[in-house]
């Protein structure tokens, strides 16, 4: 029984100390100029939420123009989950690749409400005729990332998604 009590006595004390170790900490010196820098950090990068957030929808050719894209670059930020929906506008082939997919969380691919879901990337999304594909995923990994569709990248079709 007295082990059980030196325990408990330890217990009691490590959580009656370390609340003071935590107020301490805010009294030091040096962090009179932190909430200036961290301010600014916040305001330039969005919070992450639970919540999924939508990516602006990638819009593969048009019905004037086979070779256009509606966005070229997009901006993330790590820890924050995407529904990211690319639509092919267009009678064009595209086989849309992106180095972004080996360095997220993949939760699910969706194509006409039918779901895929795996244990990995995939290499590239293709687009046999005009339609919408939704990604939903993580992003996890923080850098710049290219896509593009790789036969018409010298056309144009090709942009950066940069992971905050």
């Amino acid at each position: 029984m007295s082990t059980f009590r030196t325990f408990a006595l330890a217990g009691f004390l490590s959580l009656a100390l370390v609340p003071s170790f935590a107020f301490a900490q805010a009294d030091d010196d040096d962090d009179k100029a932190a909430p200036e820098a961290k301010g600014s950090a916040a305001a330039k990068t969005p919070a992450v939420t639970r919540a999924s957030k939508n990516v602006p929808e990638l819009i593969l050719g048009s019905k004037d123009d086979e070779f256009t894209v509606n966005q070229k670059d997009f901006e993330l930020v790590a820890g924050q989950g995407y529904r990211w929906k690319i639509t092919s506008a267009a009678g064009l082939e595209y086989k849309f690749a992106t180095d972004l997919f080996r360095n997220v969380w993949m939760n699910q691919i969706v194509i006409n409400d039918l779901e895929v879901h795996m244990n990995g990337a995939p290499a590239w999304l293709e687009f046999d005729s005009p339609g919408t594909i939704n990604v939903q995923f993580t992003a996890v990994r923080p850098g710049k990332y290219t896509w593009s569709v790789p036969d018409l990248a010298d056309k144009g079709m090709k942009g950066t998604i940069t992971i905050k």
